[in-house]
């Protein structure tokens, strides 16, 4: 690994603003899901069950726009995107803390088809600032940019939800999005090398079976960082530790953040199914590391050690295997690959905790991750980076 890699890349005009616009920009949207539960438990008085109804209307709402989304930025650009989300987000957040909840429900889909897209904006916009022989870097140092923003969004939608129960916290994390999406319109980052206009016919053919591969193991990734998630909070449920979720949730990030830095500066690709796979091994000792909170937090940190180094691989994957003219409705699929695996993973693993318990949801989350990079072996689209699509 090599500093001199991280110097390059910070040293590249824009790169430095850009992923301090995103970052702050990726806070509030963060918080979002977290703000939304808080206001469905504490001001409609509404159960879990409501709360993950809600969730999950968002969540649908936001794999079905995401490629959508992409695929405006490639014909018109960022600044139409943003605004017409910049429109959508005001509106939803202006009413939905007076809304009914079966309304709430209704409108968190329809929202999130237009939500402001700003996890592939970065990643499209960091792809356009720098050589492709620092992609990876600018990848990596995007998702440790990630971590961070996990860190913090999450905690201020639960100390806006206990502190201000009701409308307040609703419209004080609503503005925050807003301005967020202002932000951006301002900055306005290119989103293509050279800072070339948005338009133009992409080559057919590019979403192949290379590149299938990578969503899929984008999908397996957050099926197992979601599984992880939940079986932990289950672990410290059983043991009487529920305080101590975010300790974990910070150790799991922080430990991401490392082996982010660690990936970095690597000179050489590795295969997304690999690291997906790597992830599925290190999760293993969590099966048997419920025991003692010291255990589980050394077994957490290990397991979460390659999470940004696969997230910066699919990413590097995507954007080198679609030409520039589709890298926002690739990056677009993406997101929707993560979102799915997510969708799979909290059923498949909360399942699995209910009826066996959480040491065996670990387990099911591990196994799984190991199985869908079975398959992308089996299928041949293993996803290492390839030579790279000619812009057209």
């Amino acid at each position: 690994m090599s500093l001199n890699a991280y110097r390059s890349v910070l040293r590249t005009p824009q790169v430095v603003p850009t992923m301090l616009v995103v970052l702050l920009a990726r806070i509030p949207i963060t918080g979002v899901g977290m703000t939304l539960t808080m206001h469905v438990l504490l001001a409609l008085d509404h159960g879990y069950a409501a709360a993950g109804l809600v969730g999950m209307s968002a969540t649908a709402g936001s794999a079905i726009g995401s490629p959508l989304l992409g695929r405006m930025l490639d014909r018109r650009g960022l600044r139409a995107v943003v605004g017409v989300s910049i429109v959508v987000e005001a509106l939803f957040w202006l009413t939905a803390p007076l809304l009914s909840y079966p309304v709430l429900l209704v409108t968190a889909f329809l929202s999130s088809l237009a939500a402001l897209p700003v996890m592939s904006l970065g990643r499209q916009a960091l792809t356009a600032l720098v050589p492709e022989s620092g992609r990876r870097t600018a990848l990596a140092l995007d998702s440790m940019a990630v971590e961070l923003a996990f860190m913090a969004g999450p905690a201020l939608g639960v100390f806006l939800g206990t502190h201000f129960t009701g409308r307040p916290a609703m419209w004080v994390i609503g503005t925050a999005v807003v301005l967020s999406g202002l932000l951006l319109w301002v900055v306005d980052p290119p989103l293509r090398a050279g800072g070339a206009a948005p338009g133009g016919q992409a080559p057919r053919g590019w979403l192949d079976r290379r590149l299938l591969g990578v969503l899929i193991s984008a999908g397996g990734a957050t099926f197992l960082l979601t599984g992880v998630e939940l079986a932990t909070v289950a672990q410290l449920r059983a043991q009487g530790l529920t305080g101590w979720t975010g300790a974990a949730i910070v150790v799991m990030c922080a430990a991401s953040l490392v082996g982010g830095f660690w990936y970095g500066g690597f000179e050489r690709p590795v295969p997304v199914w690999a690291l997906m796979a790597g992830m599925g091994v290190l999760t293993l000792p969590l099966v048997v590391a419920g025991g003692s909170p010291w255990l589980l937090g050394a077994a957490l940190a290990l397991s979460s050690f390659l999470c940004a180094p696969t997230l910066t691989a699919t990413g590097e994957a995507i954007t080198t295997m679609a030409p520039e003219g589709a890298r926002g409705t690739a990056l677009g699929l993406q997101g929707t690959a993560f979102t799915l695996g997510s969708a799979l993973g909290q059923p498949v693993v909360g399942w699995t905790i209910d009826h066996v318990g959480p040491s065996t949801g670990f387990a099911v989350a591990a196994l799984g991750s190991l199985a869908i990079a079975g398959l992308v072996v089996l299928l041949g689209v293993r996803g290492r980076t390839p030579e790279p699509v000619a812009a057209g």
